[in-house]
């Protein structure tokens, strides 16, 4: 990676995933060795897989080291994303365990070649790239790696690291060649048939036209049909796939709000006011902000005006130097403005530059500074003689992400604060056309400022932001009306009559034991783990979330397997009062001959419908009815009235009018075949690990430790 894009991404957003721990991280991480004392005897397991057990202590591990690994790349761990670390890496075990077993069954194996080319070829994983490059290219050496691996492997001098290191290369090479090797197999498989795609061309070419007589189950009013709990359960064990469930609990909950008031919001804006003084006369901006707790510290760089969305609007370019606007609010914030200076800026640039790296302290590479120095104004010098800067640029710069491409980059405004300041300061603040050697953190540059493109005016503020924050009165009442309300309730009789008596108006939320959110109140995990560790009907203490007070009652858990009749009626009743409504019409029908003879029985017309396609479930004018679509194409339904169709709207008999054939679009098989093939083909890493999971028995035990 180049230094200047090493410099644009340092502050980079990092994606949610789970990644490798990096090698130097593993080698000296002192994590094993204190692995006992931080995470003690934790007893049972995480859960299991088709038998096999996830060990507590090893996905604690995990965890902590993807933690660290995040803290250490600038990122912080809440509670949110701590959780959607924890689920990638159990979902990871899964894949893991359930592949494995797919590899043993195939006699796949990632042989010493294997081995060999996935640490030290071009596909290496990414931490053995950063760690181990060659000073002068800043490429992969795979040399070093290799040395440095031998030494630890083999030398047994630190078995830690070499347990580590072993780990490492299980985790970042074996596991994604195997998996590898079992997704190319599957792909390899993939193969489209003539015949299939004769049959698709064929549903959806036909074309069917019918007569028809719907009764519909709305002439049977519903509240004559009863379905009693034995329906219901006869129902759920005939359509067991459709009625699995995961463990689960509801809970009824009293919001006490203890968050912000007008009267908080209002003094927030008085605090801040007080301020506005001192803030407009204070010339040492940064300090100010972190004294005064300011949310946001202050960017020392300039904002192209057309990209300043405040909710001051020309209240601050209307500002003299120095001057204070304020306070606005702005969100959940109360904001004080100052304005700093303006100028007119490029909202891009484009540059060449030529870097002599002066001596890194840790990698020991690059020149002394004053040897730095003398060799870039030799650059300059030999630049302004004539000299090609691309050649130059290709011999000595010290950026190898530049160097082969004459040392030119891009950048917008948005990049300057991403950029070391010096090379920032002057391709944006001199003119098009300026050069000269400029010293940055990196050691020194040559820098030639080749174009800039649309400048206009861009501002630098100051902001003195404070959240407006609830009060300890709002804080105290919230309190006192939750500690009334927990001394009068202990079971769901009196959380019931209480909130009755009081005219509250419970909130209710349904969730899983992976859950960690409830939906108005955000990160609400301790709660959610109560409910599955206590009984139903059972009260909670008072819990606090974020701004508000709660306290929970259990209305309902449902063990992992089929829905209760209780959970599944409000699923499955107008389905079965449908199907009851079907057998009662077709009863009263009697012997149909004709459609005439139906629609004489239940006074109503005998309808047409055309254009019914087979590969469609939609008939015109009624909607997705699947079994009349099929029945349309029955050729014994040419000759005569049908059986009743018992659908989705009502009772159908149909006749045939006709059928036919659409005329064909002309589209070539052998060109179909390839796109349907990759199609497949795309998605079949993910349906593969899917269609073992649904046959897997996994046991999820984490409620019970995160």
């Amino acid at each position: 990676m180049s230094i200047i894009q090493s410099i644009r991404e340092k502050y980079a957003a990092i994606g949610i995933a789970v990644i490798a721990i990096s090698l130097i991280a593993f080698i000296l991480m002192d994590a094993l060795s204190s692995r006992s004392n931080v995470f003690g005897d934790q007893g049972s397991d995480v859960g299991s897989i088709n038998g096999k057990s996830i060990d507590r202590n090893e996905f604690d591990f995990k965890v902590k080291s993807l933690e660290e690994n995040y803290r250490g790349r600038g990122m912080d761990i809440n509670d949110q994303m701590r959780q959607q670390l924890l689920e990638s890496i159990w979902n990871n075990e899964i894949d893991q365990i359930l592949l494995n077993g797919e590899y043993e069954k195939l006699g796949l194996v990632f042989t010493n070649l294997d081995k060999e080319e996935g640490i030290f070829g071009e596909n290496a994983p990414n931490e053995f790239k950063e760690s181990f490059k060659d000073p002068k290219t800043g490429s992969y050496d795979p040399e070093a790696a290799r040395q440095q691996l031998k030494k630890i492997l083999k030398t047994g001098k630190d078995p830690k690291a070499k347990a580590e290191i072993e780990n490492y290369i299980k985790d970042a090479v074996i596991a994604p060649g195997l998996r590898n090797k079992y997704i190319n197999l599957l792909k390899g498989s993939v193969y489209y048939p003539k015949w299939l795609y004769e049959k698709e061309q064929a549903d959806q070419l036909s074309l069917a036209a019918i007569n028809y007589v719907n009764i519909p189950y709305t002439s049977i009013s519903d509240s004559t049909i009863k379905i009693s709990d034995d329906d219901i359960s006869t129902y759920i064990k005939k359509n067991k796939e459709q009625f699995k469930q995961e463990k689960l609990a509801s809970v009824s909950y009293v919001v006490f709000d203890g968050s912000a008031t007008a009267v908080d919001s209002l003094n927030t804006k008085e605090e801040l006011l007080k301020k506005k003084s001192e803030f407009t006369t204070t010339t040492d901006i940064k300090t100010y902000l972190n004294i005064n707790s300011s949310e946001g510290s202050f960017d020392d760089s300039y904002v192209l005006k057309s990209k300043i969305n405040s909710p001051a609007g020309d209240s601050l370019f209307g500002l003299a130097e120095g001057g204070v606007f304020g306070p606005y609010l702005d969100g959940n914030s109360y904001t004080l403005a100052k304005y700093i200076n303006k100028r007119t800026l490029p909202d891009s640039v484009k540059c060449r530059h030529i870097l002599i790296a002066t001596t890194n302290a840790q990698t020991g590479a690059g020149l002394p500074d004053s040897a730095a120095k003398k060799k870039a104004d030799s650059v300059a010098a030999a630049i302004a003689s004539g000299a090609n800067f691309a050649q130059l640029a290709s011999q000595v710069s010290d950026d190898p992400g530049s160097k082969d491409k004459g040392g030119e980059y891009d950048f917008s405004l948005e990049n300057f604060s991403n950029l070391a300041r010096p090379f920032a300061e002057f391709i944006f603040y001199q003119q098009k056309n300026s050069k000269s050697v400029v010293k940055t953190d990196f050691g020194y540059h040559y820098i030639e400022v080749l174009d800039q493109k649309n400048a206009s005016e861009a501002y630098k503020f100051a902001y003195l932001k404070k959240r407006i924050l609830p009060g300890q009165e709002t804080t105290d009442k919230a309190g006192a009306d939750a500690t009334k309300f927990a001394a009068a309730v202990t079971d769901k009789k009196s959380f019931e009559k209480y909130c009755k008596d009081q005219k509250l108006t419970p909130r209710t939320a349904e969730f899983k034991t992976t859950d960690y959110t409830i939906m108005g109140l955000g990160t609400a995990r301790q709660l959610i783990r109560w409910a599955f560790e206590n009984k139903e009907g059972s009260v909670s203490n008072i819990e606090n979330i974020g701004d508000y007070v709660i306290i929970a009652l259990i209305t309902e858990k449902n063990d992992e397997g089929l829905m209760s009749v209780k959970a599944a009626r409000p699923l499955v009743e107008q389905t079965l009062i449908n199907s009851k409504k079907s057998q009662q019409i077709i009863a009263k029908a009697g012997a149909v001959k004709t459609l005439n003879d139906a629609a004489l029985k239940f006074k109503l017309n005998v309808e047409k419908a055309d254009s019914i396609v087979f590969g469609s479930q939609f008939v015109n004018n009624l909607g997705a009815e699947p079994k009349v679509v099929g029945a349309s194409f029955y050729a014994e339904y040419k000759k005569s009235v049908s059986t009743p169709i018992s659908g989705n709207s009502g009772v159908f008999y149909i006749q045939t009018v006709s059928t036919g054939m659409m005329p064909s679009s002309g589209e070539n098989y052998e060109a179909k075949r390839g796109q349907m093939e990759q199609n497949i083909k795309s998605g079949i890493t993910y349906k593969a690990v899917e269609s073992l999971k649904k046959t897997a028995d996994i046991k999820d035990n984490r409620i019970q430790f995160y």
